[in-house]
């Protein structure tokens, strides 16, 4: 090819038509690409979240939906003053920026009061060890009842006046009771609890030769070596 036919190609006018069509068909492609990536990932678009704690979870869904975004329940709670299935927290937090499309997880109030297994805490721990595991697990725990026994062991748990045994479910909203040694008796004595009233005993009599009677304190020894003694 000589010098002067490349050159006439060059300035060919349908070469130049054939370079433009290319090049408005890349940027027809790109601005087409740019175009459905903001629609699918909703380019620009961001919504504040709505507060709907303390909202019904049929009511929450309803809101959050209509703003096209999706709903999952991911944990419960309980508050006792709220109604069954009321929102107690939302993740993202209420007035977060958020596109349409995203998940919202709601905390949802239990429909009954939780129970949590009472721990093995009774005749295997002191009064504070025991306290700290209870209140740490979400219990209860009222003043304790001092029986007989070890100086600050534990003896037993009650509950509403009734024992309970470790592995039993209570109800977070039972107040537990601590039954600690007072330590009236040695740790290594045995732990005798009665309600019978002491014995009672009856004091020797002696009767003089007059027949009077008199108590074992008021005679002297040889008093008591004559007088008769009356059981």
């Amino acid at each position: 090819m000589t010098t002067s036919e490349f050159f006439r190609k060059m300035t060919s006018r349908y070469l130049w038509l054939n370079l433009a069509a290319m090049l408005a068909v890349v940027i027809a492609l790109c601005i087409g690409a740019q175009v459905l990536m903001g629609i699918y990932t909703h380019h620009g678009e961001s919504i504040a979240l709505p507060d709907v704690r303390k909202h019904s979870f049929p009511d929450a869904v309803a809101v959050l939906e209509d703003l096209g975004m999706q709903v999952q329940v991911n944990d419960t709670g309980y508050v006792k003053t709220l109604p069954p299935g009321t929102v107690l927290e939302m993740l993202p937090a209420a007035g977060t920026m958020v596109k349409s499309g995203r998940i919202i997880y709601l905390t949802i109030n239990a429909d009954n009061t939780p129970t949590i297994a009472l721990p093995d805490v009774i005749d295997n721990s002191s009064l504070r060890e025991a306290r700290a595991k209870l209140i740490s697990m979400g219990f209860k725990v009222g003043e304790p009842q001092y029986v007989y026994g070890e100086r600050d062991w534990v003896y037993g748990i009650t509950v509403n006046g009734k024992h309970v045994t470790a592995g039993e479910r209570i109800s977070v909203e039972s107040t537990l009771i601590i039954q600690v040694g007072n330590g009236m008796r040695d740790a290594a004595d045995s732990i005798y609890m009665t309600d019978a009233p002491p014995q009672e005993y009856e004091e020797e009599v002696f009767i003089d030769g007059s027949g009077a009677e008199h108590g074992a304190g008021d005679a002297t020894q040889g008093e008591k070596d004559q007088f008769e003694v009356v059981q």
